[in-house]
């Protein structure tokens, strides 16, 4: 399967050659303040994603970096140090993917706009 992504204005963008995994929906503070809400995102092994284009990369902690286009400033990637796997955002994909959410993570960090009402398991 190869999956692409890009950002909102074109100049950005992945592609994930083979299985992504572990679509979650994050609700940390990183993720909401990103992306505006809640982030959806898969992970892929590193070897198996290319990044194209001018993303930049924020070094949003230091065990992470977030990579996001410097025209649209649209939040694609974020990969952990040392963890060999890269996230990359649900929202970013072209066209059908297949991938359905399976869990929520840090949901001790949900806002308060909202509930989480779909029955899929937290941590």
């Amino acid at each position: 399967m190869t999956l692409r992504g890009r950002c909102l204005c074109g100049a950005c963008g992945f592609r994930v050659e083979g299985e992504a995994s572990a679509a979650s929906a994050c609700h940390c503070t990183m993720c909401r303040k990103t992306s505006g809400h809640v982030r959806a995102s898969a992970r892929a092994p590193e070897e198996s994603v290319t990044i194209e284009g001018p993303v930049r990369w924020f070094a949003a902690s230091d065990r992470a970096e977030r990579g996001f286009c410097p025209g649209c400033g649209a939040s694609m990637v974020w990969r952990g140090h040392g963890e060999g796997m890269v996230s990359f955002a649900l929202g970013c994909l072209d066209g059908d993917t297949g991938l359905r959410l399976e869990k929520h993570i840090f949901t001790a960090d949900r806002g308060d706009d909202y509930e989480i009402a779909d029955g899929l398991p937290q941590s």
